[in-house]
């Protein structure tokens, strides 16, 4: 059999015979060139974005491989019930709605695409660092009232300002480098830094979290989901920030507990937060409603790669990456 040609790129693969038998189920809604990349390649694709978890568990046993973003929970018992399951793709960073374990128990590739929402995400942080100190949003819904409060939305200027960043990878440094751009001094706190970035960014590397909140006017967490990040930023830690600091999560939402969070924003302690996150998405807790309610917090929908150009970064680098993985397995 003659490689295959890939029709969006030009990109001619090797051979891949047994490819043609090989069928994937996209579960969550994904921009076209993955599924179209990978029919190229020879797979057969089924998309179905609305299938539910017991349609899934059902359906799973007929598959090779499950395209996933983060609407869709593959549980173990998922994993079990994929009888001819050899890949797991998510489109994104992280991978918590995975149970990782059960995949390679069961002997199961899993793939991610963690270069595609890094601008996505850090373009969303600073909008969101500028709406807390600059209440734009507010602004605008006044004055899309007919009011005209302009001594109101008196702000504040990112200008000489500390961020501290907590984790220091891919969306952490890009965070960094455009928040130097608006002079702001750069605290970072990770357990493996990127020593090139930090001397470029003249970023300090502090040795606790700790640390970071007290030094910090602006706090941003950019850190994967795991036993050790789960409530990092407790009631304890919160009680630890400058009086009137910020704080912005665009990583998971259980990393805060968003309770002591509501608690730390109502008694004043917090000037404000951002969160593109939340424990529970969307929101079910009365804290977490009381929350999206006040007007000094900015909750958005999990939007972090919600940009075409990283939908497209996403598409790409997921077919590709199953492509890749098939010639190894």
């Amino acid at each position: 059999m003659l490689g295959t040609e890939d029709i969006l790129s030009g990109v001619r693969y090797p051979p891949l015979c047994e490819l043609i038998r090989m069928k994937v189920l996209i579960a969550d809604e994904v921009n076209p060139l993955a599924p179209s990349k990978l029919r190229a390649a020879g797979f057969e694709v089924t998309e179905d974005f609305d299938i539910t978890p017991e349609e899934l568990s059902a359906a799973i046993k007929d598959y090779d491989v499950l395209v996933v973003r983060s609407r869709t929970k593959v549980t173990k018992d998922i994993i079990a019930a994929g009888s001819k399951l050899k890949l797991i793709g998510r489109v994104g960073v992280g991978l918590d709605n995975i149970d990782a374990k059960a995949a390679e128990a069961a002997r199961i590739k899993v793939v991610n695409t963690p270069q595609m929402s890094t601008v996505a995400v850090a373009e969303l942080v600073m909008a969101m660092m500028l709406c807390l100190v600059r209440p734009v949003h507010l602004a605008n819904e006044s004055a899309k009232k007919g009011l005209w409060e302009k001594k109101k939305f008196r702000g504040s200027e990112l200008n000489g300002k500390v961020l501290g960043v907590v984790g220091f990878g891919r969306i952490g440094r890009a965070v960094a480098e455009r928040a130097k751009a608006f002079n702001m001094s750069i605290l970072v706190y990770d357990v493996v830094v990127d020593e090139a970035a930090m001397k470029r960014l003249n970023a300090e590397r502090v040795s606790t979290v700790g640390e970071v909140v007290r030094r910090s006017d602006i706090v941003t967490l950019h850190v994967p989901l795991m036993p050790e990040t789960f409530h990092m930023f407790d009631s304890k830690l919160l009680s630890s920030f400058k009086d009137g600091a910020l704080l912005i999560n665009a990583s998971r939402g259980e990393v805060v507990d968003t309770k002591a969070l509501a608690a730390a924003i109502k008694s004043g302690k917090l000037a404000g937060a951002a969160l593109d996150v939340l424990e529970h998405e969307p929101p079910v807790e009365p804290h977490e409603l009381e929350l999206a309610k006040m007007p000094n917090v900015i909750v958005t929908p999990h939007i972090g790669a919600q940009t075409k150009e990283a939908q497209v970064v996403g598409a790409i680098a997921i077919a590709e990456n199953i492509i890749n993985a098939f010639r190894t397995l």
